[in-house]
């Protein structure tokens, strides 16, 4: 059963029988086959079929939710048995907003040298990327925006405050000022974040209030690209502070703080709420309220 339901689930993330059962590592016959057997044992269709993929039935999104809860308490039980026997071991997939993932690493190095035995994948996602992952069992934890938008249920630990500023190139406009103000930081030729983003919701915002229109010339889901671009002297871009010095940037590049208003913004590590959580999971929340209670000192 616990098969069954797992390659339900992967066929209601990819949406397609194919991709579902190369995810899951079997043929396309196995997993239409387990889920046909799966509907006979409940006694429910749980998928609209044509000639290819269309939907969970009404029946099919609610065994999707228990499906969700089994597989989970599953893994938790699992997991829990191997750490009984080896000691903390095994896999921890981690989704972060592209401006978290400068800070990622005073989570996962700490963590890997109290467990050595365990691995992590870290990918960058938008915030609502995140949330999805977490809700179908792809990832283990997500970071990203606490305050802004709907969390769902998910337990939270807060790190740190955003708090934004103009990075900009020497000799650029506004470029020697203590600071600026949103107002005028709308006025100049900006790189940011694609609009997907909720950080780039959060500085549209902060603009429209301030009476400026947001026109960026240059738009990338990468805060890589962003900086690149920054270092040409052509563009300017509103950044976490954290994140631009997290990248080192050399003495011409300015970061200016931005009032009026001064802006924060919270980020923090999410895991779906889950009692037990798994032995990782309850780890690295561990790890992440330590981390936060050293900031806090600091």
């Amino acid at each position: 059963m616990i098969d069954k339901l797992e390659f339900f689930i992967a066929l209601a993330n990819q949406k397609h029988f194919g991709r579902a059962a190369e995810e899951c590592g079997v043929t396309q016959p196995t997993l239409s086959a387990a889920i046909r057997q799966l509907e006979d044992q409940l006694g429910v269709m749980l998928v609209s079929r044509g000639s290819r993929f269309q939907g969970l039935t009404p029946e099919g999104q609610r065994v999707l939710e228990w499906a969700r809860r089994i597989v989970g308490d599953t893994r938790t039980m699992r997991e829990e048995m191997r750490a009984a026997r080896k000691g903390l071991a095994g896999h921890i997939r981690i989704a972060a907003i592209p401006t978290a993932l400068a800070m990622v690493p005073k989570i996962t190095a700490p963590f890997q040298e109290r467990h050595p035995d365990v691995t992590f994948s870290i990918t960058s996602r938008n915030s609502l990327q995140v949330l999805s992952l977490l809700e179908n069992l792809e990832i283990d934890a997500g970071i990203t925006y606490l305050e802004n938008e709907p969390l769902g249920r998910v337990t939270s630990v807060p790190l740190y405050a955003e708090r934004y500023h103009l990075i900009t190139a020497a000799g650029s406009p506004l470029s020697e000022r203590a600071s600026v103000t949103w107002k005028e930081v709308g006025n100049l030729r900006l790189c940011l974040l694609t609009a997907d983003m909720q950080n780039r919701r959060i500085i549209n915002r902060h603009l429209s209030e301030a009476g400026a229109t947001v026109e960026p010339t240059l738009e990338s889901n990468s805060m890589i690209v962003l900086f690149s671009h920054v270092l040409t002297g052509r563009w300017a871009s509103i950044m976490p502070k954290n994140v631009a010095d997290s990248f080192g940037f050399p003495a011409d590049i300015h970061k200016i703080p931005i009032t009026e208003p001064v802006a924060e913004h919270l980020v923090g590590l999410v895991a779906t709420h889950r009692e037990p959580f798994t032995p990782l999971v309850s780890a690295l929340l561990h790890e992440a309220r330590l981390l936060a209670e050293g900031d806090k000192d600091r």
